[in-house]
């Protein structure tokens, strides 16, 4: 995989049996000890992913606040210092640049985390726009990022650091001491499990995984690949950028108006919001689920009462031993119930409308997307 790009704990894959793949550019393990194994560890136990692939921005100065409610479609203003937040950065016509979190480490200053695949042009582009006082840096080489998610998440990552993870609540980031550097550590997470995302400085990535390896050695912590994150994001109905959301597919047609504040003054991709406010949307994101055999895949037509729409995720889930998906649809057809079918080979495979979260947790240990 000559010319792929390679986190800074790419050194441990191989002891830990990992399987790679290229990933968007980035030569990234899909799996270590099986994807079925990881997914339902981390819905049992816990995992640790990493995620160094994802990149960085920091945003800081006295116009930060103001930079980032023009370029992004939720509201900035109002996170506390400490806060996370999802967010969206949008084209002029309201399509996903990128879906982004947003920390507030200061008064005046946010650290954006967006992903792999776009995290050049996610700064190219963020630097292009208008931004006075306030400075836009791409901090992505100097970051490691592990994330550990999963009922014991927070008992390992408090076992593992300096400091009191148990006070950082969910949504909420705050510093703490690993493997003898300070880390990030945001209470946020794909997986819709509890845990962390924590970021650390990229020199001490290998020595904060194996940290956090150790630490979790008696609650069941293993070393998870792409493959269980695929899976278990799609469980709770959190989208893929460059699958199920992209430039051309709006936060209303995805299913997270709940991340646009078309109250909160201009920002770019407003206008076209507006109106689809105003008069709907023609098409919306649905969760499928198999009322038939077969396995729903990416492109698949599906076929429902009021036209055609495509799939844009799907595979069959360990937690659910059934096949889901994620796919879009003609508004008339995105109700909960709806009868549908999905082109499998050939063959029209019955499948209903599903509400998301399709998987959720003994007693809610509700995730944080």
């Amino acid at each position: 995989m000559g010319g792929l790009k390679r986190t800074p704990l790419f050194s441990l894959y191989e002891k830990l049996g990992g399987r790679q793949v290229d990933f968007g550019g980035w030569e990234l393990p899909v799996q270590f000890s099986g994807i079925r194994t990881e997914h339902l560890a981390v819905r049992s136990a816990a995992g640790i992913f990493d995620v160094s692939h994802m990149g960085e921005v920091r945003v800081q100065g006295p116009g930060a606040l103001a930079f980032l409610q023009r370029v992004t479609c939720n509201d900035a203003a109002r996170m506390a210092v400490g806060a996370a937040q999802y967010s969206g950065l949008l084209n002029a016509g309201g399509g996903f640049i990128d879906d982004i979190f947003i920390y507030r480490l200061g008064p005046e200053e946010y650290f954006l985390c967006v992903n792999a695949g776009n995290a050049d042009a996610d700064f190219a582009w963020l630097a292009s726009q208008p931004h006075p006082d306030c400075q836009v840096a791409n901090e992505s080489p100097a970051w490691a990022q592990i994330a550990v998610q999963g009922p014991a998440s927070v008992r390992i990552v408090a076992a593992a650091t300096r400091g009191d993870a148990g006070a950082i609540a969910r949504l909420r980031i705050g510093r703490l001491s690993l493997a003898g550097a300070e880390a990030l550590a945001a209470r946020t997470g794909y997986t819709g499990e509890d845990g962390f995302e924590l970021f650390i400085p990229a020199a001490a990535g290998i020595g904060a995984w194996e940290a956090l390896l150790a630490a979790g050695k008696d609650d069941g912590l293993i070393p998870c690949g792409l493959g269980a994150r695929d899976t278990l994001r799609l469980e709770m109905g959190y989208p893929l950028h460059g699958h199920d959301i992209g430039p051309t597919i709006t936060p209303l047609e995805a299913d997270l108006a709940w991340i646009v504040a078309l109250d909160k003054g201009d920002f770019i991709g407003k206008p076209e919001l507006v109106r689809q406010r105003a008069e709907g949307v023609t098409r919306k994101r649905v969760g499928l689920t198999m009322a038939e055999s077969g396995i729903p895949r990416d492109g698949y037509r599906i076929l429902a009462p009021h036209g055609e729409g495509k799939v844009t995720s799907g595979t069959k889930t360990p937690s659910l031993e059934q096949a889901i998906a994620m796919g879009y649809l003609p508004a008339a057809d995105a109700v909960e119930g709806t009868e549908v079918a999905v082109e499998i080979r050939g063959q029209a495979r019955k499948a209903r409308i599903h509400k998301w979260p399709f998987y959720r947790a003994p007693k809610s240990a509700s995730g944080c997307r």
